[in-house]
């Protein structure tokens, strides 16, 4: 995943730029950069590694140093950006957000005039490099962000720093945001809308699907109109989010309240304390004992001064052991107890098995697992989410596999994800028997629509019933 913030101001705007993508930390694991400019000194930029230290930590030098009114930057997982690139545009910094799954037609065909990539170790190319690279196929930037558009497979938002202001597009269909603030001295562009509340900033809006403004230190301007559909990642909500963020004017901490207090109505447990999985997991679970009457409480907790969110291996079973060893139980809370525990999502299962184990080895009488979204079927194809990873990872298609074999068509896949049918209820069997929980029931996707409060046909779905 990543994020991104831009600032436009008529005073230096390092410091909203540097304080702004540190608030997107938790979006990010492996890479952060921010690129300025100055009517003075021109363009400057600085990319860090961030895997084994916090973006403060790794930027610290460059928020003193460099200096300028306009300026974006970003977190990323995956490609090192914001990238600077000299064209027939002139010279401009670019980041994005997005997932492009056509990269290799589109570089075969741009190759054919003449031009070249830069290979990463992984030997693909540079998504945000590729963008750049459609951006100049066109005689403007308007045209060229339009094209890029339209022939990417996926979805790709984007922040633009030019000489003249600060470009953003949102991807075609909405599936990420991007949000506008306001201040006396300036202006902000942001993934999340919380980044900026404490710069001194105030919400001037959000820009609809395939919107293309250009922000300078007077103001906002849009030049491409919004387009009438939107297809917004649900799973925003329900986990990427940070619980101070609103998307389409939605509450993430509100909306899971509301899954919890869906997931309650519906169950028939009667646990003697509810917790959530740090972090995602606690809101999810205040909503779940706030309906239920069960109270809420935290058996464990996550030990995290020393463990940030970005110390963590790309390796899995690396990664997994971690996550064991940032839980601390609290043996008071757990022996004897039945618990019921919310996490935001089962993907692979390993850590949530491990979790439960956990509990259980410290004295725990049952442990009832309420996942706060539906099962995941599908990988997204959308956006670079690592929690919708590759399909046959998903413990839900593991289970398929075993009841259906290789291949399973779409058909038999809806049966799966029809929580009213025999072949649904019979994979949760087999999930809760897999992992070792008392009992399972996952959030319902209409339940989970409503939760969320907007149209259902706005929202993107996919990765829980393959819809596009």
């Amino acid at each position: 995943m990543g994020g991104f913030f831009g600032a436009a101001s008529k005073d230096d705007c390092v410091f909203d730029l540097f304080f702004g993508v540190d608030y997107h930390s938790h979006l990010g694991t492996r890479r952060a950069g921010m690129a300025v400019y100055s009517e003075d000194e021109g363009f400057d930029k600085a990319i860090h590694n961030i895997e084994n230290a916090p973006f403060r930590t790794k930027f610290t030098k460059e928020s003193n140093s460099m200096h300028g009114t306009l300026g974006i930057g970003c977190i990323s997982d995956f490609e090192a950006q914001p990238i600077l690139v000299r064209s027939h545009h002139g010279t401009f910094a670019i980041t994005t957000v997005g997932k492009i799954n056509n990269a290799d037609e589109i570089v075969e065909s741009i190759i054919k005039s003449n031009t070249h990539f830069f290979e990463m170790q992984n030997g693909e190319i540079n998504p945000t490099e590729l963008v750049a690279a459609i951006i100049n196929q066109k005689e403007n930037f308007i045209d060229g962000i339009r094209y890029a558009q339209e022939i990417i497979d996926g979805s790709m938002s984007m922040l633009i720093l030019t000489p003249k202001g600060v470009y953003a597009a949102r991807d075609k269909l909405g599936r990420t945001p991007i949000v506008a603030g306001q201040k006396e001295n300036g202006y902000c562009f942001s993934f999340e809308s919380f980044a900026y509340l404490n710069l001194g900033y105030t919400d001037y809006r959000e820009l609809g699907p395939g919107e293309i403004a250009v922000m300078t230190a007077d103001g906002i301007k849009t030049l491409v109109q919004p387009g009438k559909d939107m297809k917004i990642c649900t799973f925003l909500w329900i986990y990427y989010g940070y619980p101070s963020s609103s998307y389409e004017g939605i509450s993430v901490e509100k909306m899971r309240y509301n899954c919890g207090q869906a997931l309650a109505r519906r169950d028939n447990v009667k646990p003697d304390i509810v917790a959530g999985v740090p972090d995602s997991g606690i809101a999810h679970a205040v909503g779940y004992a706030n309906e239920s009457g069960v109270p809420f409480s935290r058996p464990f907790v996550k030990y995290t001064p020393t463990w940030p969110r970005s110390f963590m291996p790309t390796h899995q079973s690396k990664r997994n052991l971690i996550a064991k060893m940032k839980l601390i139980p609290i043996h008071d809370l757990i022996e004897g107890k039945s618990l019921l525990l919310i996490d935001d999502s089962i993907v692979r299962g390993t850590q949530l098995r491990e979790t439960t184990e956990f509990l259980y080895s410290s004295g725990a009488k049952e442990v009832h697992i309420r996942p706060a979204c539906p099962p995941l079927l599908y990988g997204c194809k959308y956006l670079n989410f690592s929690r919708s990873t590759s399909e046959m990872e998903l413990i839900t298609r593991r289970v398929i596999k075993e009841f259906e074999g290789d291949n399973v068509s779409e058909e038999t896949l809806a049966e799966y994800a029809d929580p009213d049918s025999e072949k649904y209820q019979k994979m949760i069997d087999r999930i809760c028997e897999k992992l070792h929980f008392t009992s399972l029931r996952y959030h319902r996707l209409d339940d989970m629509i409503e939760a969320v409060g907007i149209e259902p046909e706005k929202l993107c779905t996919y990765c829980w019933n393959g819809k596009e």
